[in-house]
């Protein structure tokens, strides 16, 4: 992205609620060939109406904020500005972080230790219609797609239990953590744990030793073939 090639900067907003990273951020995109910043906000709100009055190519948007986290923002700015591409600058990059965001309509996903040229080459492909990810997330992508997928539960879940929590219990008499689960159901860890509650409280089993005695009884789990 070059104005010698003729193309005008694109136009950028940054978001984050910390103010010293935020104006760093500003700072530094102040230096970069092909980006104008053309304004800021810190957090989720001042993100949708400073894209509502500027009407910016491209958000670096940051995750967790106060008010409206990044996700919803991303979420509503997608909805009601589809000019404006959204890419993420984010500490985090675990799962729980990087799906949500992309889900949301996230074109780029990067964390803060970016330099300038990788920040340069995600506005660039989310401009031109590609996706601007950094090779960390890149790499978790390909590894999200060679999990295997949670099989589906074919018998009929007993004892008012819903298809997610008879999922759980699967899951759990194959021995998989809580965080293991989650990763594998793509929720959050709270969540997981919020099924176990129900599904406890429904067959009445005290812990997961029993929890996993019920969906052998059940039909629910079966031995490997191994």
């Amino acid at each position: 992205m070059t104005e010698e090639a003729g193309r005008k900067p694109a136009r950028v907003v940054v978001v984050d609620d910390q103010t010293v990273v935020r104006e760093g951020i500003v700072m530094l995109l102040g230096l970069l060939p092909g980006i104008e910043v053309v304004g800021a906000a810190g957090d989720g709100e001042e993100a949708v109406k400073a894209v509502a009055e500027l009407a910016p190519d491209v958000v670096l948007m940051d995750l967790r904020m106060p008010r409206c986290d990044g996700v919803e923002a991303t979420r509503r700015i997608r909805a009601e500005h589809p000019g404006t591409q959204v890419v993420v600058l984010t500490t985090f990059a675990d799962d729980e972080s990087l799906f949500p965001a992309l889900r949301a309509g996230a074109r780029g996903y990067l964390t803060k230790d970016a330099g300038g040229d990788e920040i340069v080459r995600a506005v660039e492909s989310v401009l031109s219609g590609d996706a601007g990810l950094s090779p960390s997330v890149q790499r978790r992508l390909l590894e999200r797609l060679s999990e295997p997928e949670p099989q589906p539960v074919r018998a009929e879940a007993p004892d008012g239990l819903t298809v997610r929590e008879t999922e759980v219990l699967v899951l759990i008499a194959e021995g998989l953590s809580n965080q293991e689960i989650a990763r594998r159901l793509h929720v959050s860890t709270a969540t997981v744990k919020t099924h176990i509650n129900n599904l406890f409280a429904k067959t009445g089993v005290k812990d997961r030793a029993q929890a996993v005695r019920y969906a052998y009884g059940k039909g629910l789990a079966r031995p490997s073939a191994d």
